[in-house]
């Protein structure tokens, strides 16, 4: 494998660019089929919400238990396993009947068992870029990986539109079950736990990412996560958590319900919503990885607080602006570019919610990771379900000005955070990471 030397920990990135993509793939691809849906199955917008919010629900409430089982048995066979789980519950979505008696309740089902498979992917590669990617490489790293949900889900509109009109929705859901199924098989043979298990691994490589490694000499001898409390006192992991709540919140309007917008609200037609709704999609996968190269260059340079923090909350309130002012946008097309916008600079933002959680957390960055990113997803439950209750009552702009103040709420929250702090094994309290050695 002489083409990989100095490469190896690259190589996963990657391929966990191509999971996150599938991941979101899958996710995605029941809104762009929700009208579709919602016709077989004589579901309104309010009940079709409920089926969103499932998925959701189920990804997060299994975010915290599923980094757990990241930290005790690996990413490598969590991450199979998750592939594998989600696969067979989305290609199981496809195989409600219409006729059933009660096919809300099975739908309902379905999409809560696939999010508890869905859960495990990030705090699964949370806990690898834990143990691959020295400190200063990880807002770039995260970046990578987090692209790849633009990329899913920006592939989804068109691809998904394609299979829907020539095939039918279900052929949709059933394809994107075999690429997931792909993605896992083809990383259980190619990852490992950590660069000391990997028969590829250059020896030189191996000693930069163990310089660049930050924690203790005891941390690194023990891969014991730490207790919840220690991780749920934490005033570091509460802020970043409710930070992503309200990122969630935001991002979730995307992935539920911008082509459903674009189609019944502002009146594009199935073909032009398909394209449309991709712009937002392709603004967080180019935006994911430039965010997390900026905050890299900026924390080498000034330092942690100011690479992760200041990115953090300048790019979230620039995000509220964009959505606020794409909202009231007249034009159906210049809305979805600004709006795009919006999405994109959100976006910028990601690699630093999870560099700062692998930093302070070692060997439990699954299990940290786990809890901020069941924030995240609280907040998908609650707009995938009260923005369409807004915009029935209010209007679709309040919908969307709603979005953009929770979005400053999270992007003030970040003042409250300091990457500098280490989380204990000993206490509850974090202590400094020059004092962890």
């Amino acid at each position: 494998m002489t083409i990989l030397r100095g490469q190896l920990r690259w190589l996963l990135i990657f391929w966990m660019f191509v999971i996150s993509a599938i991941a979101f793939l899958d996710r995605v691809n029941i809104s762009i089929a929700g009208s579709s849906i919602e016709q077989e199955f004589h579901l309104d917008h309010i009940k079709l919400g409920w089926v969103f919010s499932a998925f959701v629900l189920g990804y997060a409430l299994f975010q915290a238990p599923g980094g757990r089982l990241a930290d005790r048995f690996g990413p490598r066979k969590v991450l199979t396993l998750g592939t594998v789980w989600w696969a067979f519950f989305t290609a199981l979505t496809a195989f409600v009947p219409s006729a059933w008696s009660h096919p809300l309740l099975l739908l309902l089902a379905v999409r809560f068992l696939l999010g508890i498979g869905e859960a495990v992917v990030y705090p699964a590669s949370n806990r690898l870029v834990a143990s691959w990617i020295p400190s200063r490489e990880r807002g770039i790293a995260n970046g990578w990986i987090f692209a790849g949900v633009g990329a899913g889900a920006g592939v989804a509109p068109p691809l998904i539109t394609y299979i829907l009109v020539h095939h039918g929705w279900r052929w949709s859901l059933w394809i994107s079950a075999l690429l997931g199924l792909f993605a896992g098989l083809v990383w259980m043979c190619l990852a490992r736990d950590t660069p000391q298990e990997h028969p590829w691994i250059d020896p030189q490589e191996a000693a930069t990412i163990r310089a660049g490694l930050p924690g203790s000499a005891q941390e690194k001898a023990t891969a014991e996560p730490l207790p919840w409390l220690v991780i749920l006192r934490s005033k570091n992991v509460l802020a970043i958590t409710f930070s992503y709540f309200c990122y969630g919140y935001v991002a979730y309007i995307f992935f539920s319900w911008f082509f459903i917008y674009l189609s019944t609200v502002r009146g594009l037609d199935l073909k032009s919503s398909s394209y449309y709704a991709i712009l937002p999609f392709l603004g967080m996968a180019a935006c994911s990885p430039l965010g997390g190269w900026i905050s890299d260059f900026i924390a080498r340079r000034h330092g942690d607080r100011t690479g992760r923090c200041g990115i953090a909350c300048g790019s979230m309130i620039l995000a509220s602006m964009f959505i606020v002012a794409g909202s009231y946008a007249k034009d159906a097309r210049l809305a979805s570019i600004i709006l795009a916008g919006g999405a994109g600079a959100l976006y910028l933002s990601q690699s630093a919610f999870w560099s700062v959680t692998s930093d302070i957390a070692g060997t439990s960055a699954g299990s940290v990771s786990g809890v901020m990113n069941m924030g995240n997803q609280i907040g998908g439950v609650v707009t995938a379900s009260l923005t369409p209750l807004i915009a029935k009552h209010f209007g679709w702009a309040a919908s969307f000005f709603v979005a953009a103040a929770v979005c400053a709420v999270g992007s003030l929250t970040w003042l409250a955070v300091d990457p500098r702090h280490k989380l204990a094994r000993e206490s509850s309290v974090a202590i400094p990471v020059s004092q962890a050695g």
